[in-house]
């Protein structure tokens, strides 16, 4: 496993501006979202924003990891997602949400999700997860995925790769009539093969016009998730893989989730709708 030191807390730099043309999410400014109350099976109409809304959330992230490289800090890849994301008419989904300060979440090696992009320098050998979200046209669309930094020492580079397809798999076993329970199912089987924690306390979630809708999609098999999928139903499927264990501390940013052990964690993301056959990914740039 890699010999790098754990990560501490940098600086974070004032909130970046979005011009007053953009619209705003209903959170924006307020300390919670307004609870979801509509249907989790949406429309033609809503459909068709939430492609353009996952298409802008994809290239975004696209473009931020194209600036991975030693020496670049976690802030500037927000600063390149939040200008991608503005420049498209879109707004970054994560910024004021609940108050969170940055407009993408950066989580590198031990944190498991909602790093706050600060001062870090990215380092040679680090893996980095970069989890985009852009509202627009009344929607969200809400992607991640985890990059190497450099040269990834093996057992990282196969966290990375694994848990890519822990998701390929999960979005596979989409079906309408099926239980959630089957995502979770498919994840906890696959990543057991190679030793792997799965994540139980951060989950995938129904989303549309509201950002976390209430619908909770479990990456393990969970007795619990026995909501039926139905054509039409739009939630993200984002396993959180671990080298050890799935407990997790918080960091006193009361954001940062780190493994318990300090071992390496990896993530991925797709937003996705069920159709009459499977699932169509939503977030493809």
């Amino acid at each position: 496993m890699s010999g790098q030191s754990l990560l501490v807390p940098g600086e974070i730099t004032p909130v970046r501006s979005v011009p007053g043309r953009i619209r705003r999410p209903e959170y924006v400014g307020k300390p919670a979202p307004t609870p979801y109350t509509g249907p989790e099976v949406q429309d033609h109409d809503t459909l068709e924003r939430m492609r353009v809304a996952g298409r802008i959330a994809a290239q975004a992230m696209e473009e931020a990891a194209k600036h991975i490289a030693p020496g670049v800090t976690t802030d500037e890849l927000d600063r390149v997602a939040h200008e991608f994301m503005v420049d498209h008419g879109a707004y970054p989904s994560t910024l004021g949400y609940r108050g969170f300060p940055k407009s993408l979440c950066t989580s590198l090696n031990e944190v498991i999700c909602h790093g706050i992009p600060d001062s870090t320098v990215l380092r040679d050998g680090d893996i980095v997860n970069l989890d985009v979200t852009a509202y627009i046209d009344g929607v969200h669309g809400d992607n991640n995925a985890t990059y190497l930094c450099g040269e990834v020492d093996e057992e990282s580079r196969l966290l990375v790769e694994r848990t890519r397809e822990s998701l390929n798999r999960a979005i596979k076993a989409v079906r309408p009539g099926r239980q959630i329970n089957v995502i979770g199912r498919v994840i906890e089987s696959y990543a057991k093969r190679f030793g792997y924690g799965v994540v139980r306390d951060f989950t995938g979630h129904g989303i549309n016009s509201s950002f976390h809708s209430g619908l909770i999609i479990p990456h393990y098999d969970s007795p619990h998730a026995t909501t039926v999928m139905q054509p039409g139903m739009t939630f993200t499927i984002e396993p959180m893989l671990t080298l050890g264990t799935h407990d997790y501390d918080m960091w006193d940013d009361g954001w940062t989730v780190v493994t318990k052990d300090r071992k390496r964690t990896a993530q991925f993301e797709h937003t996705l709708v069920v159709t009459e056959t499977g699932a169509e990914i939503l977030t493809l740039p």
